[in-house]
């Protein structure tokens, strides 16, 4: 049941590509889903190495089918095809085969080179190296090598295949308009979708597309001229667009470099511009209250000028003044030449008759008086 589950939920994720970018759907890509383990441990076996079945072929019809019946053995569905460069595609319409009932065994036919090359064209890959990539297909049961490019009744009775699993298109080869026509008026015919916006012709096409690249790509891994089927010329410009990739590689990063630092220096310049704007309004503040009109140092000079003014201007007299009366008497004063106690040390000769007096205030004022 947990199997059965895993296919319905596998069939309900269609894979929806633009053909412009080839985007998923929104939706699509953030669905979850519950954890399940369905994968085998072993590749799917070779038809021609099974062991020949004991019971006859009955064939089942399309309802039979869908209700999962018979019970004893499950729907033998086939489905065949050249599986060149196997891709998401070609496991998409293998698991759409796998899914179409309820108890699928499914059986996948390759063709050969031989055989493909003679209707369709050269391959990428060998035929055992198909074979060998549709055996590790989780979807398959059985792989049947050599298929045939119409399948014949015989084929059909050969490996029971109840239904024949196909893209619906019309698919002209080998002188028919449809090879599948036979098919589908047997009523043996199941259809499938294709997956858009990937194929083996589409990948072939981007390598030829991208020729030098991926010759580039292998030549620098280490594969030689020989192997790559590259004239010596040719390797000679590969090697040097090599070198100049690499050198417009060495200059894009030095850009890219010179441009970080650039676009850092522009952010610490701005980073250092505001702060100098901040710096230079808060100096411009402070010089202003200092030097200003109305600043500290006005006020400062304001103070000084009163205190210098009021220290070299005298102090007025006190309006009671005293008298001459009332005045102490003032000290007295001796003339050095004309002192009557001390004589002069060395008097001159010519002045031997002279004598000093000893004058006072009073003596003053009594010769004002005679």
């Amino acid at each position: 049941m947990e199997a059965e589950g895993s296919s319905e939920m596998l069939l309900t994720r269609k894979r929806r590509r633009d053909s412009s970018n080839g985007d998923k759907d929104e939706a699509e890509r953030h669905v979850k889903y519950p954890r399940c383990t369905v994968g085998l441990k072993h590749p799917a076996p070779f038809a021609d190495e099974l062991e020949p079945a004991d019971k006859p072929y009955q064939r089942v019809n399309m309802e039979t089918a869908k209700r999962g019946t018979p019970p004893d053995r499950p729907v033998r569905v086939y489905a065949d095809g050249i599986f060149d460069v196997f891709h998401s595609g070609h496991a998409r319409a293998l698991m759409q085969a796998k899914c179409l009932f309820p108890n699928t065994h499914l059986i996948v036919g390759v063709c050969s080179d031989d055989l493909t090359h003679t209707y369709k064209g050269f391959t990428v890959m060998n035929e055992d190296e198909r074979y060998d990539a549709i055996c590790h297909c989780r979807y398959v049961d059985e792989v049947v090598r050599n298929a045939p490019w119409t399948l014949t009744p015989e084929f059909l009775t050969k490996h029971r295949i109840d239904f024949v699993a196909h893209d619906d298109i019309p698919y002209s080869s080998a002188g028919s308009d449809d090879v599948y026509r036979h098919i589908k008026e047997a009523g043996m015919f199941a259809p499938t979708q294709r997956t858009e916006g990937i194929s083996t012709s589409d990948i072939i096409t981007r390598i030829v597309r991208d020729y030098d690249l991926y010759v580039r790509r292998n030549l620098q891994r280490g594969y030689t001229a020989k192997e790559l089927n590259v004239s010596f010329i040719n390797e000679k410009k590969y090697h040097l667009q090599e070198r100049v990739d690499k050198v417009k590689k060495k200059v894009r990063d030095v850009e890219e470099k010179s441009k970080e630092f650039v676009q850092k220096v522009e952010e610490k310049s701005i980073d250092l511009i505001q702060k100098w704007e901040e710096k230079s309004r808060e100096f411009i503040g402070n010089f202003l209250q200092m030097f200003g009109p109305e600043g500290a140092l006005k006020h400062m000079l304001k103070e000084g000028k009163g205190r210098m003014l009021q220290a070299i201007s005298p102090r007025q007299s006190p309006n009671s003044s005293p008298t001459r009366e009332e005045r102490s008497p003032s000290p007295t004063f001796r003339l050095p030449f004309f002192n009557k106690t001390s004589p002069p040390p060395s008097p001159p000769p010519h002045h031997s008759g002279a004598r000093g007096y000893l004058i006072s205030e009073d003596d003053e004022d009594e010769d004002d008086e005679n």
